[in-house]
């Protein structure tokens, strides 16, 4: 009768540690899938919160093209929103309570801003019907001499860029690259591909751009860098007296630019300068809780229709920055 007694002791905590490890997977799994649940309900409420962000952003340059003949920096859509709780932008949070969870608005944080793209150089200006042009390639000579950058690296982009844009567009993108022809980039990280160094590129992305169409450069809201590198003859003084000078007024025509450079109107590349823009970029970020993430956006504006051009989901800072 011992044995059996034994046996049937052993059998008993067995098939208890059996039940226990068996409950114990369940409730990890079942924990385990509460938690992927509450981060796919946080992906999507922040998808939805940063597409809202970008519409708000698309009806300020909307109502500024209605309003204003010119684009500055002293206008709404340059102001860098600061990080604010979500709930601070609804006039009545109780009209959202069917659509956002309360907990929601009071763990949402929101940041953002709106930048001119037409504020730098612009590197699909340096191609002009599959030849280089003349006049944007001594921009971007000058911007790489301040800049002090090896000019063999702006030859090989020009060079790249020249023969991916005689490709047959018509060409699928595989063929493109099975050829040895470049392809075209949309994004300055994507300017790796035609030539450029990363240290290059790391210089060089504040004060250039990659947009699907030519455009000028704003000189209400380009760099003194910027402006020394696209009008000819300007120096370090002359770009700083014309930074204050549109602080006080801003530019609203060609002709106050030469009265404010003091340079003779010849001097003045006047088909590759404006005093407003077409093309912004908005960057948002959210913080939801222990979930952030961040995405920019490309606009193009044509009279009020203001339309997006392409999204970017980026890696999220501790702060944003402009």
């Amino acid at each position: 009768m011992r044995p059996q007694r034994g046996a049937a002791i052993l059998t008993a905590l067995l098939l208890m540690a059996l039940v226990a490890t068996l409950s114990t997977a369940a409730l990890w799994q079942q924990a385990r899938a509460l938690d992927l649940e509450a981060s796919e309900r946080a992906r999507v409420q922040a998808q939805w919160i940063l597409q809202g962000a970008t519409d708000w952003a698309r009806l300020i340059l909307r109502e500024d093209a209605r309003t204003a003949a010119v684009d500055h920096l002293g206008e709404p859509w340059a102001i860098t929103l600061q990080e604010a709780k979500l709930s601070s932008f609804l006039a009545n949070g109780a009209a959202i309570d069917d659509t956002l969870p309360a907990d929601v608005l009071q763990s949402a944080f929101l940041s953002g801003g709106i930048s001119d793209l037409q504020a730098r150089l612009n590197t699909t200006n340096l191609v002009l019907d599959a030849d280089i042009h003349a006049p944007t390639l001594q921009a971007f000579n000058r911007l790489f001499d301040l800049l002090q950058l090896p000019p063999a690296e702006l030859q090989l982009l020009v060079s790249n860029l020249r023969a991916g844009l005689q490709a047959p567009s018509a060409k699928p993108a595989a063929q493109q690259t099975a050829t040895g022809t470049p392809l075209l980039p949309r994004s300055r990280e994507q300017l790796l591909w035609l030539g450029l160094s990363e240290r290059t590129l790391a210089r060089l992305s504040p004060h250039i751009v990659v947009l699907p169409d030519r455009s000028t450069v704003n000189v209400n809201t380009a760099s003194a860098l910027v402006l020394q590198a696209s009008i000819p003859g300007m120096d370090s003084a002359t770009a700083q007296r014309l930074l204050e000078r549109r602080a006080q007024s801003p530019l609203r025509s060609m002709a106050e630019v030469q009265t404010a450079t003091g340079l003779p109107e010849t001097a003045l590349p006047q088909t590759q300068l404006s005093v407003n823009s077409r093309f912004f970029e908005v960057r948002t970020r959210l913080r939801l809780g222990g979930f952030a993430t961040q995405e920019r956006t490309t606009l193009q504006r044509e009279g009020l229709l203001v339309k997006p051009l392409w999204k970017e989901r980026e890696a999220p800072v501790d702060a944003f920055v402009q």
